[in-house]
């Protein structure tokens, strides 16, 4: 049996990070991008990564998720499939089919693909938000059983293509086992929260985002809100673990350590960086007033579901089966905000 893994959407965050632990763990990989452009840039965030410019288990490929072209080439020889590829807006956009469609669309082609090459196991990133909104008293932790309602009123645009291409994920798998015409891939599923940790480069994922706008003093105030929050290098670790252990075929995995409010990542924020405490915002905006001012602005909207709820995980599950454990919550942030220094950014 090969051991390649094929790892999508390499240019991201989290899929750097895995490419980089899959390496370390001496598995050749195999990378997808929607541009072979970005090579120059990806194989410097993992030297930057490993500390080692040895990149000779390493080799890119070009595919779209929103075409057919070059899936089941990308697949192929290939043991294991990493489906970490998807879009991850800053904010709200104008046509939420924009997010849905390549999220749904892409995680069939690659399914498809690897069903037709014989992949072993396929492990996808989900996320906790397709997890939060489901109709569940906000006191209680949610946990693997967990969906959050697509049509919820609140939910945002991101976390519906989430929960949808997720579903499709697992729909497909049953459709493909009912039919018994061929091979069938395990699949896994890793549903992380808001994730944190060491920056590779100035390609900021999302959350390394807000904590750049706040190191920069671009927040006035904060609203209420709670993420879970898990560092990039456990996700990691969960991705490894999911794609190999025998128990985890056919399971979801939350994937996170600590809630924290937004405020309290910005003071772990000035807790790793001082020098920055005038700029980080510590008032917090009255719900009412952003749910008000939600409706004029997209950005706000995205969020407004989770105004003043706990968002709380029991991650119990990947932490006894799959025998993970997490960093602080604080310690990622931390890990976070002095990358972010290193690299010029705040």
């Amino acid at each position: 049996m090969s051991d390649c893994v094929l790892v999508t959407g390499a240019s991201g965050f989290i899929a750097k990070h895995v490419i980089s632990s899959l390496l370390d763990g001496g598995w050749r990989v195999r990378g997808t991008v929607r541009s072979m452009g970005r090579r120059g840039e990806i194989e410097a965030a993992l030297k930057r990564a490993r500390g080692d410019s040895n990149l000779g288990a390493f080799e890119l490929v070009e595919a779209d998720l929103n075409r057919d072209d070059g899936w089941q080439a990308a697949a192929d020889g290939c043991r294991y499939v990493l489906h970490i590829a998807s879009p991850f807006p800053s904010g709200e956009p104008r046509d939420p089919a924009d997010l849905i469609r390549p999220a749904q669309e892409g995680t069939r082609r690659v399914i498809a693909a690897a069903a037709k090459v014989g992949v072993e196991r396929i492990v996808i990133t989900s996320s906790v938000i397709a997890i939060m909104h489901a109709p569940k008293p906000d006191h209680l932790p949610r946990t693997e059983a967990d969906w959050s309602d697509p049509d919820c009123a609140d939910i945002s645009s991101y976390g519906r293509s989430k929960t949808l291409a997720e579903r499709a994920a697992w729909e497909m798998i049953g459709d493909l086992q009912a039919v018994g015409n061929g091979h069938v891939p395990e699949l896994t599923v890793v549903n992380p929260g808001v994730v944190f940790g060491p920056a590779l480069d100035t390609d900021l994922s999302t959350s390394h985002v807000i904590l750049k706008l706040m190191g920069r003093g671009s927040y006035p105030a904060l609203p209420k809100i709670a993420f879970p929050v898990v560092d990039v290098r456990d996700v990691a670790a969960v991705h490894l673990a999911a794609m190999t252990h025998e128990n985890a075929a056919g399971e979801r995995f939350l994937c996170c350590d600590q809630t924290l409010k937004l405020a309290e990542i910005g003071a772990a924020l000035v807790a790793a960086l001082p020098d920055l405490k005038r700029k980080v915002p510590t008032f917090e905006l009255p719900s009412g007033l952003v749910r008000l001012v939600s409706h004029f602005d997209r950005n706000l909207k995205s969020i407004r579901g989770d105004l003043d709820k706990p968002n709380l995980c029991d991650t119990s599950k990947v932490r006894e089966q799959l025998g993970v454990t997490f960093r602080p919550s604080r310690e990622a942030v931390a890990a976070a905000a002095v990358s972010l220094r290193e690299l010029g950014v705040i």
